[in-house]
């Protein structure tokens, strides 16, 4: 299991009150966050073992999501998987919620421009969303990709939504970063990260400094609601062996110009608060 995942069912795993406080129905999402996590099947035994949860209420959490669909119990080989309703439920917010339907033709544009690779995110309880992605000329393989999420704290696009999200926002979302040390780049606790994230705040774009991956740096640039609060993000992403983190930056002021196409076009559109 890569460092990548382990960290994710860390941090999905890990005791949160805001969720535990909203009853069963706090704890079903709760699971559904932990099977998913695995991105694989998964046997109960597996998921016990990474649940604050005693084992009954385990089991009758995954007996309920299976019997609603939202799971799938495969009774071979005795593992779950995210239900098909879970799909049709993604697929609507997606087309509701998400920036992408609306940043998509922009994003192509960007795309043509420049050649290379770009991400569009937003957060998601402290984590990053990707919810669109533009691969490069030369594709360049990385862990990134539409639908999957990502750190806060050592992505570009987590500090540029991070940096600009509302105090009390900001505070909860910083509580949920692991820190988990992914390259020897990481930013390793919280005072670092608040000081980038006021650096990020004044010049109006954030870097990855091969803080997620080795050899992957990006550069990021909030999109900005008319209330200056991120409604998402977006990123160009390259490789150590093709760019470096100046010549990245060039690219910035195009990302801003297309993030502020991408507000202009969401000014009508109902996001999550």
């Amino acid at each position: 299991m890569s460092d990548k995942i382990i960290a994710k069912i860390k941090y999905i795993s890990e005791p949160d009150s805001k969720k535990t406080s909203d009853g069963t129905v706090g704890k079903a999402l709760v699971m559904l966050d932990l099977v998913a996590s695995f991105e694989r099947p998964v046997r109960f035994s597996e998921i016990l073992s990474k649940s604050a949860y005693p084992k009954a209420t385990v089991y009758r959490l995954l007996q309920t999501l299976s019997n609603q669909s939202m799971l799938d119990y495969n009774a071979q080989t005795a593992t779950y998987i995210p239900g098909i309703r879970l799909v049709r439920l993604a697929h609507s917010a997606w087309r509701q919620s998400a920036l992408a339907p609306i940043a998509r033709p922009i994003l192509d544009d960007l795309a043509d421009a420049l050649g290379e690779t770009l991400h569009l995110a937003q957060m998601d309880d402290g984590h990053v969303l990707y919810v669109d992605k533009r691969n490069a000329e030369k594709p360049v393989e990385m862990f990134s990709s539409a639908g999957k999420t990502g750190p806060g704290y050592c992505t570009g696009v987590g500090k540029a939504l991070l940096a600009f999200m509302p105090e009390k926002e900001q505070a909860r979302a910083l509580t949920r970063q692991s820190f988990h040390k992914y390259t020897a780049a990481t930013l390793a606790d919280l005072p670092a990260l608040k000081a980038e994230l006021l650096e990020i705040a004044s010049i109006g774009m954030a870097f990855d400094r091969e803080e997620h991956e080795p050899g992957i740096i990006c550069v990021a640039v909030p999109i900005l609601n008319g209330l200056n609060r991120a409604i998402g993000a977006l990123s160009l992403t390259s490789t150590t062996s093709h760019n470096s983190l100046s010549s990245i930056k060039r690219f910035a002021p195009k990302l801003q110009e297309a993030a502020r196409k991408i507000s202009d076009a969401a000014k009508n559109w109902q996001f999550p608060t």
